[in-house]
Parts: C-alpha cells; sequence; structure tokens
C-alpha cells in the first residue's frame, strides 16, 4: 500500500469539503498514525477477505487508536463494500480500489469501482436472501456516530465510502 498523502477531512479527495478557515502557519504535525493508503483489487470473491485482513493489518501496522467495537465495525464495512463491488460491478469493473484514511479523529474507507450505478440504502425486505449490505453498512456507520456516502467519480465510476470517529461521541 502506498501512502498518497494527509488530509484533514474524512471526505475522499474531490468530494466536497469541511469549510477550511484562516490557515494557521503553526499547524500541528500529523500524528504518526495520520495517512491515506490505497490499492487494488480483482473484482473477485477472494478480494473479500484480502481487503479486510489487508485493513487489519494496517490499522494495527501504524498504531492507529481503534477500539475493536470500532474495528470490528470497520472490517465489517470493508467486507460489504468490497463484497458489493465483486458483486454488482465487476461486469464493467474487473478492478476496484480499497482506500484507508486516517486523520487524528475518524477513520475513513472508501471502495471505488468503474460501475456508473449507483445504489441506494433500500429497506430490507425479509424475504430476500441478500440486497442488505449498504443498509447495514449505513446502520453500521451511524451507529459508530460516523457518515457515509456514495459519490460519482470523474471517470464515470462510484465511490462509496464511511467515515467513523476515532473517539467516542456523546450520548444525547
Amino acid at each position: 500500500m502506498d501512502d498518497h498523502g494527509r488530509g484533514s477531512d474524512p471526505r475522499p479527495a474531490g468530494g466536497p469539503a469541511a469549510p477550511s478557515g484562516p490557515l494557521d502557519e503553526a499547524e500541528p504535525r500529523p500524528l504518526p498514525y495520520e495517512g491515506v493508503w490505497r490499492f487494488t483489487a480483482d473484482a473477485v470473491d477472494a478480494s473479500v477477505p484480502q481487503a479486510r485482513h489487508a485493513v487489519r493489518d494496517l490499522l494495527r501496522r501504524q498504531g492507529v487508536p481503534v477500539p475493536d467495537d470500532l474495528a470490528q465495525a470497520l472490517l465489517l464495512i470493508v467486507s460489504e463494500l468490497v463484497t458489493n463491488a465483486v458483486r454488482h460491478a465487476a461486469v464493467l469493473s474487473p478492478t476496484l480500489e480499497v482506500e484507508i484514511a486516517v486523520g487524528a479523529e475518524w477513520v475513513r474507507v472508501a471502495v471505488e469501482d468503474s460501475h456508473p450505478y449507483r445504489p441506494t440504502a433500500l429497506e430490507a425486505d425479509h424475504a430476500r436472501t441478500g440486497g442488505r449490505g449498504l443498509l447495514l453498512v449505513r446502520e453500521l456507520t451511524r451507529e459508530a456516530g460516523g457518515v457515509c456516502d456514495v459519490e460519482h467519480t470523474a471517470s464515470g465510476g462510484k465511490v462509496i465510502w464511511a467515515a467513523l470517529p476515532l473517539k467516542p461521541v456523546p450520548l444525547p
């Protein structure tokens, strides 16, 4: 995996950015675990556990302070997003890109493919045996206090991402 830079916004590059204020010349240095890593995988079933293990190993290697329950949610999100890309986009996207970005207070995973269809999280149909992956991703993200979205890419494909906070979110 390559480190392609750092950023303060959990949204994917090219997406709507967080509002920016005046630049502070004494900006704090990034923490040792901050960075962005991206890798390519074939759109095949074997890529699902490989992506999950790569993300798990990256979090450990970089020393990201992620609690076990949040790490498990993040790894399940990775599995669901890669599975969806393999099942629904492989016909037009033989490869997919997985990106892991870690900031001081958040971790984001994104899966990009070349298929133009933009899925939506539908209500679960209990008569069906599948089709709940994106709904599960949204619920896991919401429960963790994070955000997720689906965005079109400049190349005509899509990126689905979820950003989760590293620090606990206070309950209302």
